[in-house]
């Protein structure tokens, strides 16, 4: 049984609808509803992120790190106007600072760019306020079952202390959508497809959905999942002609694909088949990696949800997490030594949001020295992103995010999990 082929209706008619049912479910009216527009909110967008103005602040005394060159500045003086950097550098080099500007002073501390989670599932805003309050100034979402990723992303343009600058996947293009059926009237023909959505038809029309509701990117999978002990991970649910038919679907609209994939044959058909970035990947060979530095492709592997599988109450889980975490750690390696772009993603979901910075130490623990560790949570995963004129660094016309850690990262990359204080934006963000 096929669906079908009828075009979905305009994102223009239907999105705000959605937005303000997505918005309901992730519990940001709320949030939005206390959030007074600011008096140059129609002064337009900035750096893809608007309508709101961000906030005024000046980020003096301690060493800055720039991860793009490993440079450590000393009495560092960063300076946000309107959530945008208008000044980072030494003391003398910056000069004078404005008056009347609030300051965060940062005196024996160290003071990074705010970090990247490229694979996180934001499902309500006390979620999306954690993931900053834990260091993820920016984000790319994993996918949500009811378009929750999309009233989060909108959230964080009207409030960005509240979220990351997110990067919305709408709902996972997979074979079973169980109740994300709801999530859109305009998926209920797929309700009774026998196969679930397979066909080159199904594939395309939850690829459209998506983008008509405003997702930024698609997210599929190609092998069964890992965190369920009744599924194998090493289960292919898409052929390549499958996942070939997603990603150009994605292509028509100029985004790209993140595929969820464990085996070997899975890797491969989503690289070939012209994914964005590989998720997990936990037994991919010598012959994929080679595939995705000649395509650019991205490898997220997602340390984090790997080694908390380990740690489950689950025995068949914790025993996949013990087996499967040093297989992708080698896999970690073996990417980056050939030049495979490395993104730092943390896979939270189900309410617990796991520190970014935990992805950093798990990227080092692999065999990553500490700035290119670093890295793949800053100017690596911000390029994965589109992000890389905005997040990853302090300079000149990037976005005002800190990062404000006790102690030198590049010794101890454990002071990333524990931010002594987080700008969001040019907002001090408050702790808890």
């Amino acid at each position: 049984m096929c669906v079908e082929n009828t075009p979905p209706p305009s994102g223009r008619l239907t999105r705000r609808g959605v937005l303000a049912g997505a918005a309901a479910l992730a519990g940001t009216s709320a949030v939005l509803a206390g959030t007074a527009p600011s008096a140059s909110a129609s002064s337009g967008p900035r750096h893809g992120e608007a309508p709101g103005r961000g906030g005024d602040l000046v980020v003096e005394g301690g060493r800055l790190l720039d991860p793009a060159t490993g440079e450590v500045t000393e009495d560092a003086v960063v300076v946000i106007a309107g959530g945008v950097v208008r000044a980072a550098g030494s003391r003398g080099r910056v000069g004078r600072v404005p008056g009347g500007v609030p300051v965060l002073r940062a005196h024996g501390q160290w003071i990074l760019p705010g970090l990247v989670d490229a694979h996180i599932h934001l499902n309500t805003a006390a979620e999306a306020r954690d993931a900053v309050l834990k260091g993820a100034t920016s984000a790319r979402s994993g996918s949500t079952n009811f378009y929750q990723d999309i009233a989060v992303r909108e959230l964080a343009r009207q409030a960005p202390e509240q979220a990351p600058r997110l990067r919305a996947a709408g709902v996972f293009v997979t074979p079973d959508l169980g109740d994300t059926i709801l999530a859109d009237p305009d998926l209920a023909p797929l309700a009774r497809l026998r196969d679930g959505v397979r066909s080159a038809e199904a594939l395309r029309r939850v690829v459209e959905v998506n983008l008509a509701r405003g997702a930024d990117t698609i997210k599929t999978r190609v092998n069964e999942r890992a965190g369920l002990p009744e599924q194998d991970p090493l289960v292919q649910v898409y052929d390549h002609e499958q996942l070939s038919t997603i990603v150009a679907a994605a292509r028509r609209r100029g985004k790209g694909v993140l595929c969820h994939s464990y085996s070997e044959k899975g890797c491969h058909d989503a690289v070939t088949a012209g994914i964005r970035s590989l998720e997990h990947g936990a037994f991919v060979g010598e012959r994929t990696l080679h595939e995705m530095r000649r395509r650019g492709t991205y490898f997220t592997p997602t340390l984090t949800a790997i080694a908390g599988l380990a740690e489950s109450s689950d025995p068949v889980l914790a025993e996949r997490g013990r087996t499967y975490l040093p297989v992708l750690k080698r896999a970690v390696l073996a990417a980056h030594e050939r030049g495979v772009p490395l993104a730092a993603g943390t896979d939270s979901s189900g309410g617990a949001v796991d520190p970014i910075g935990r992805e950093v130490e798990l990227m080092h623990a692999a065999g990553l020295s500490a700035l290119d560790a670093i890295r793949t949570a800053t100017t690596g995963a911000a390029k994965l992103l589109g992000l890389d004129g905005t997040a990853g660094r302090l300079a000149r016309g990037f976005a005002g995010d800190v990062l404000v850690v006790d102690g030198d990262p590049l010794a101890d990359l454990g002071v990333l999990s524990h931010p002594a204080r987080v700008v969001r934006a040019g907002f001090a963000v408050p702790a808890a």
